[in-house]
């Protein structure tokens, strides 16, 4: 482990030494996805810390994702927070006899605060305004599911720098503002990564999305990004590349699992695993989402 991510490890572990759990009863929306953070994770964000089982339609592969971000402390007006986000995204191969060999997974770990305000004015029929902001350290890493029947790892030559194993490290603050009322949000952000590796890897990129509540606890949500795009002349990414997540879904609070989404998703653009930093994707998903 290298100073940054030393550094970066003891802020979040104090960070969490001089908070105390609170659980708030906040009220329900079509859109709400827990009851724990003061600003709800984004719906039709990839990235964002979630309980999910998504397979690819059309491919044999599945996503798994396991995380969630809570607060451990909020003020008695519920216009601040400090919280914590864990998180791994994997991708699974699906093969034969119910297995599931691992190709690849990130591992996310961070803390975070929240700022929300009440709007009297209302500015184009939104009651609230909130920004979060993280601090966070990811890693990603091949696993079995990379190998072929030899043990030895799969399209090598693909790679940056044409070996793997290699190293994906990165540390980065993440700021996302957003306006909201009921069954509704639009929202803008911003990521700066004040360290990376492998290095050559813009540090910034960009986010903009919008959520909507429909009638039977079902909604709608968009997810944009500009992401850098890697350049295998240069070495490095150069520019960026849209990234779209699309995602319709609905609670399925009809047959008493409010807890519970079922949800599809289009995405097209560069992936959400660390190790294909350097890889455009397109595929649709179609699984089950829980809430905690």
């Amino acid at each position: 482990m290298n100073k940054r991510t030393s550094l970066l490890t003891a802020t979040m572990l104090s960070a969490l030494c001089v908070a105390a759990p609170v659980r708030p009863a906040m009220a329900e929306s079509a859109i709400k996805l827990t009851l724990d953070t003061l600003f709800e994770p984004l719906l039709a964000d990839p990235l964002e810390p979630r309980i999910a089982v998504m397979p690819m339609l059309g491919k044999k592969k599945l996503q798994l994702d396991i995380g969630t971000s809570a607060d451990l402390y909020q003020n008695k007006n519920k216009s601040f927070a400090v919280g914590i986000d864990f998180a791994t995204w994997s991708q699974l191969n699906r093969t034969s006899n119910f297995k599931f060999p691992v190709d690849c997974i990130d591992y996310l770990f961070g803390i975070n605060t929240t700022f929300r305000h009440q709007l009297r004015e209302k500015p184009l029929s939104f009651d609230e305004a909130s920004v979060r902001v993280r601090l966070s350290h990811i890693s990603a890493h091949f696993e079995d599911g990379h190998t072929d029947e030899n043990g030895d790892w799969l399209d090598e030559a693909l790679v940056p720098g044409g070996k793997i194993p290699f190293t994906y490290s990165r540390e980065f603050v993440n700021v996302t503002g957003a306006l909201s009322a009921p069954g509704r949000r639009v929202y803008l952000g911003y990521q700066y990564m004040y360290h990376t590796l492998p290095a050559g890897i813009s540090p910034s990129s960009f986010q903009a999305g919008a959520e909507i509540g429909l009638p039977s606890h079902a909604y709608v949500a968009a997810d944009f990004k500009l992401l850098p795009k890697w350049n295998w002349e240069e070495g490095k990414t150069n520019g960026y590349r849209g990234t779209w997540n699309l995602q319709a879904g609905m609670r399925l609070t009809s047959i008493g699992l409010k807890n519970v989404r079922v949800a599809a998703n289009y995405f097209s653009g560069m992936s959400r695993q660390g190790m294909y930093y350097y890889k455009p994707e397109s595929y649709t998903t179609l699984g089950m989402i829980v809430d905690l």
